[in-house]
């Protein structure tokens, strides 16, 4: 798929962004430090502190494993050839319910201020299953500057099997899957859900990726989530390439060749791993705690050149800061929508912070126009069921947090939000509601203006 000749044109992408940033996303003045005796949902995180070079050179590094290409050409001839996210488009199976049609529960998951400008429920089992949950959003805003895939405005929302779940069976866990949403049409959204698997056997095979969601972000043609044990292996970052979407012939409960046919546990559509970015050093989360876990991902699109934010996995509370990064995207011919890495395939970290914040439920970093400072925006999830949660703005100056203006708390964001993803072409931050992993199966995705969102800062 040629997708029109769009990606990455440096100098186009420069004047769009300068465009863009200077209407519709100025940003408020100079963030103001809210104590902790005026916040109420949650308490101020502060100001973020930036970690040394060292630091961030040493427990960050990844190291790239790509797929061997003739591995996922011989998968590809073997079922039949790309179908790519045109033709998962041209096949969708579902229908997305906007807001009116959302039931009232789902609208109170909303967040209270801002209010969303476009908000969307999910259809039939999908909105009341509690065996699998949304955990990461990315869109074509993010995959291409002009917002779109070829023709078409598109959605991923990813999904991760929750395995605590009452019947829960061996085959369903740490199942993770993405609904390939059609929004060309505001009015009238549709998908169909496609499964994560990894090829085996030089391509003769392959098997489910069984792997948490919480991150995922969607850059030119490839698709980078979050992957703490996918695919078999301790990565922390798995790679996805969107132009090679596959279509399984036979439909059973089995995973991977099935006879002379292939099947994805009852999905027909399946997305094959490219490569991976697996921790140089130690593994994460292990006791030294030198090497963080990834908790979400997103783009960022005013950074020099593209970049990649990411998180830290942390709880709800304890007294441990966050940490907080970003990579550079690779500039390389033929290396579109991969990580800058060296001539041995180390990916070193551009920058990293700590923050107070705990909890965190996406991040995203944005530089206001004619500034040098990129203000990094926070989700906070409480560690209680049926509560709103809170949206930080961070810098190095301090902290505001998205005011309810009806009681002038802060616990106003949507309710067990999922990652944040900006569609920099219209101006809106999407995300999802219905992530935690409580009994509350109230489930949504919604967008809202980020001007609105720093509008109602306090």
């Amino acid at each position: 798929m040629k997708h029109r000749g769009r990606h990455r044109r440096q100098r186009r992408g420069q004047a769009l962004r300068a465009t863009l940033a200077g209407t519709a996303l100025a940003l408020t003045a100079a963030a103001t430090l809210i104590s902790t005796s005026q916040a109420t949902g949650s308490n101020s995180p502060g100001a973020l502190t930036p970690l040394g070079s060292a630091a961030a050179a040493g427990g960050f590094r990844l190291h790239e494993n790509l797929v061997a290409e003739d591995t996922l050409a011989t998968l590809t001839k073997n079922m039949g050839g790309n179908v790519g996210v045109s033709g998962v488009l041209a096949d969708t199976d579902h229908v997305m319910r906007d807001r009116a049609g959302c039931s009232g529960a789902e609208r109170a998951a909303l967040p209270l201020e801002p209010v969303a400008t476009r908000a969307y429920c999910w259809a039939g089992d999908d909105a009341r299953t509690r065996q699998w949950r949304p955990a990461s959003v990315t869109t074509s805003g993010d995959a291409d500057d002009d917002g779109r895939w070829g023709a078409q405005r598109v959605i991923l929302a990813g999904w991760t099997h929750d395995d605590r779940a009452a019947g829960a069976t061996a085959g369903d866990r740490g199942l993770a899957r993405i609904a390939v949403i059609d929004a060309s049409d505001p009015r009238a959204l549709t998908y169909r859900w496609v499964l994560l698997v990894a090829p085996r056997d030089g391509g003769s095979d392959f098997d489910a990726v069984r792997s948490r969601m919480s991150g995922m972000v969607w850059y030119q043609g490839k698709l980078i989530v979050t992957g703490r044990n996918g695919a078999g292996r301790d990565d922390a970052l798995l790679v996805f390439d969107l132009h090679h979407i596959l279509k399984a012939g036979v439909n059973s409960g089995a995973v991977g060749r099935v006879g002379s046919g292939y099947s994805a546990h009852g999905y027909q559509y399946v997305l094959p791993a490219v490569g991976s970015y697996s921790p140089a050093g130690d593994t994460c989360g292990s006791a030294t705690g030198t090497v963080p876990c990834f908790g979400s991902l997103s783009l960022d699109r005013t950074s020099t050149p593209d970049s990649l934010v990411a998180t830290e996995a942390s709880g709800t509370g304890g007294g441990e800061r966050t940490r907080i990064w970003r990579y550079s995207y690779s500039s390389v011919a033929g290396r579109e929508g991969l990580l800058r890495s060296d001539s041995v395939g180390r990916v070193d970290a551009d920058e990293a912070y700590t923050t107070k914040a705990t909890g965190l439920s996406g991040v995203l970093s944005h530089t206001p126009a004619g500034t040098r400072r990129a203000d990094w925006y926070v989700g906070h999830t409480p560690d209680s069921g049926g509560r709103h949660g809170t949206l930080w703005r961070q810098s190095g100056n301090g902290a505001e947090a998205v005011r309810c203006s009806g009681d002038q708390s802060y616990a106003c964001w949507g309710q067990h939000t999922a990652s944040l993803s900006y569609w920099q072409e219209t101006g809106e931050l999407w995300t999802l509601s219905g992530a935690g992993t409580d009994t509350t199966p109230e489930r949504t995705l919604y967008s809202v203006p980020l001007t609105s969102v720093d509008g109602s800062l306090g």
